[in-house]
């Protein structure tokens, strides 16, 4: 930062010249080519307006290093940087960069900052769309080159940071996955003594009843909706997201220490029968679409225990219904779980709790340096391209 800044106050210290993207850049539209053309063996990716390419094709019509901005869609406005040479379809601008004046990364990273601009002036209507003219009004500053390209390898590092930091995510959750399921396997081989019971062997099922999102307040006492199940909370919470009135309460079923509020109801396989361990000590409520679990078991055992492929396939069988999805609390009693002794359980609990505080904790664990790095990144991207326009 301080060299940028020395090299702002030596070389433009009244600030920078703004132009109009269209004055110092050539911006065209893509060419159409038919789905059925496309080729998933052929060689250059197809850009047709979307966040990521929609196929590949034997020819392409704009070489490597291209910016690119969707024209029309969901997508209206979303800036991309592509590598290679591609094929852009007729839902997107490309942007070739005069060399003379611009670096075209410093430019992708202006864009990319500024998106929303192209995003919130879409163009309405039964499909969105970014006109040529509006991607060509567009302003943007021209600070010297040496500025730029100090600019561009400040950002390229934090880029390269968050990547690194999402790839050891990435290999860390594989690994928790690995454990998880290494640990709930029981055989004869590992020496441990275990039961394979049903879920209505091991505890008691009890359906929950009403509660809207209509029904949360500020405060009273603490519920867990199913949707909440597997949009907000993790493996297991000793505080609820929402709230709902005493009197309410009184004629929802309760949940205790230890019990699990499992999700019957979702839009897809992978969100029913998800489940989380109430760890707090005060009695909460839940609704309807979701299911009590009341056991004597380790609840973070259990808990873990239906995050696996075992437990999944298992629930598979019993997925009622298309566009809504559900397992009955009486089919979810019929799944069988291997329960090894209490001690056997708490060992496998405090080996996994160590893995799901690295990949899910907020607070310690890599997701919480990944979100410190993206704030910083955002900060400095911020104040990096951020110029006084000499004009003004």
């Amino acid at each position: 930062m301080n060299k940028i800044q020395k090299l702002i106050t030596e070389l433009c210290p009244n600030g920078v010249e703004f132009k109009k993207l269209g004055e110092v850049s050539k911006i065209s539209i893509g060419e159409f080519v038919h789905q059925n053309k496309q080729n998933p063996n052929g060689k250059y990716p197809v850009f047709n307006g979307g966040i990521s390419n929609t196929g590949y094709y034997d020819e392409f019509n704009n070489e490597a290093n291209k910016i690119i901005i969707s024209a029309r869609g969901a997508n209206a406005g979303f800036v991309n940087k592509i590598l290679v040479n591609y094929w852009a379809g007729n839902s997107c601008y490309t942007i070739s960069i005069n060399d003379n004046l611009l670096n075209w990364f410093f430019v992708y990273y202006y864009l990319k900052q500024n998106q929303n601009k192209f995003i919130e002036e879409q163009q309405k209507g039964g499909i969105p769309a970014v006109s040529k003219k509006q991607v060509e009004n567009f302003q943007i500053p021209l600070p010297p080159l040496i500025i730029q390209q100090e600019i561009v390898n400040i950002l390229d590092k934090f880029t390269e940071l968050e990547a690194e930091l999402e790839a050891e995510l990435e290999a860390r959750k594989k690994q928790y996955e690995y454990y998880r399921s290494k640990l709930l396997t029981f055989n004869d081989v590992n020496g441990v003594e275990y039961k394979s019971l049903t879920i209505n062997e091991i505890g008691m099922l009890i359906r929950g009843n009403g509660l809207q999102k209509k029904d949360f307040t500020e405060n009273g006492v603490g519920c867990i909706h199913y949707g909440q199940i597997y949009t907000y909370y993790g493996t297991f919470t000793d505080k609820t997201k929402s709230f709902v009135s005493e009197e309410l309460a009184k004629s929802l079923k309760k949940v205790n220490k230890g019990d699990l509020v499992i999700a019957n109801t979702g839009e897809n396989i992978e969100d029913i029968c998800k489940a989380v361990a109430w760890l707090g000590n005060e009695v909460i409520v839940t609704g309807g679409h979701s299911t009590i679990f009341k056991h004597n078991e380790n609840p973070k055992y259990i808990a873990y225990y239906f995050q696996t492929e075992m437990f999944a396939e298992q629930k598979r069988k019993y997925v009622r219904g298309t566009k809504v999805v559900e397992v009955s609390a009486k089919d979810m009693g019929k799944i069988l779980i291997p329960i090894p002794p209490l001690a056997e359980q708490t060992r496998i609990v405090a080996i996994l709790d160590k893995f799901d505080k690295l990949v899910n904790d907020i607070s310690e664990g890599l997701p919480a340096e990944i979100k410190m790095r993206r704030q910083q990144y955002e900060y400095y991207r911020n104040r990096l391209l951020t110029f006084d326009n000499m004009n003004n």
